[in-house]
């Protein structure tokens, strides 16, 4: 029997962490033939969607962060500042990411993450279906992941 010696360490190590990424990567790919057939095309990578709503003075309403990647929108960050809500910024924020996803980058499904005091049922108005509720994520608050096919 081979004994063998490990030591374990808790630090923060960004370079350890690309290492860990590449070759968790590299595994993922020889497992999956649809990650595999990914590489080396544009719908490996990841690449953002900032959308922006500026009000009459140039400052921040509202806006959507995100990114698509393997024909999917994952959204971020969707916000409105408090005093424009109600006016529509959101929907109008969303549809214009899933443009932009569907037109220009042939994504076919969105993602997101909310919490249920945020806006779950805005998501749902907005075509979206729940596929997953965690409660107590944080304790007391509990996280949605909705999805939508936008092609």
């Amino acid at each position: 029997m081979v004994s063998r010696m490990f030591r374990m360490e808790t630090e923060v190590d960004k370079e350890r962490r690309d290492l860990l990424r590449a070759r968790l990567r590299d595994t993922n790919t020889a497992a999956s033939p649809v990650l595999g057939a990914m590489r080396g095309t544009p719908g490996e990578r990841e690449l953002p969607v900032h959308v922006w709503m500026l009000d009459a003075e140039g400052g921040l309403a509202g806006g959507l962060v995100g990114h698509t990647w393997a024909t999917w929108l994952h959204v971020t960050y969707l916000w409105v500042d408090e005093r424009h809500r109600g006016a529509g910024l959101g929907s109008r924020l969303l549809a214009e990411a899933e443009r932009v996803a569907r037109e220009e980058r042939g994504c076919a499904s969105v993602r997101l993450e909310t919490w249920d005091f945020q806006a779950p049922e805005f998501y749902k108005r907005q075509g979206y279906d729940v596929v997953c509720v965690i409660p107590d994520y944080p304790p007391g608050i509990t996280e949605f992941t909705l999805t939508k096919r936008i092609g």
